[in-house]
């Protein structure tokens, strides 16, 4: 009978339950420098700004401002829809050059 019952429950779930965005603490941030970095159980996002404007300079700096650590099946979902976006973006204005 359990079983019958989480089949039920699994036939009820919606296939694309509707998200609703809580924006309420959202901040916005502009960032020029990204870098990544994994282990076997995390993917590490580092996102800040480079503040070396002087491109003879032999030393840049990099003021970082967030650090953002998922598993790498988000990272992987990350990835995906980065690149869905990227070819949206492509196709709308163009290739990068």
């Amino acid at each position: 009978m359990a079983t019958a019952g989480k089949k039920e429950a699994a036939d009820a779930a919606p296939a694309n339950p509707k998200v609703k965005w809580n924006v309420e603490n959202l901040k916005s941030s502009y960032v020029n420098f990204a870098n990544a970095n994994s282990t076997k159980e995390e993917v590490v996002l580092n996102f800040g700004m480079n503040t070396s404007w002087d491109r003879a300079s032999t030393e840049m700096e990099i003021e970082l401002a967030h650090r953002i650590v998922m598993s790498p099946y988000a990272a992987q979902r990350l990835a995906d829809l980065l690149t869905k976006l990227m070819g949206e973006y492509k196709a709308r204005y163009g290739e990068l050059k």
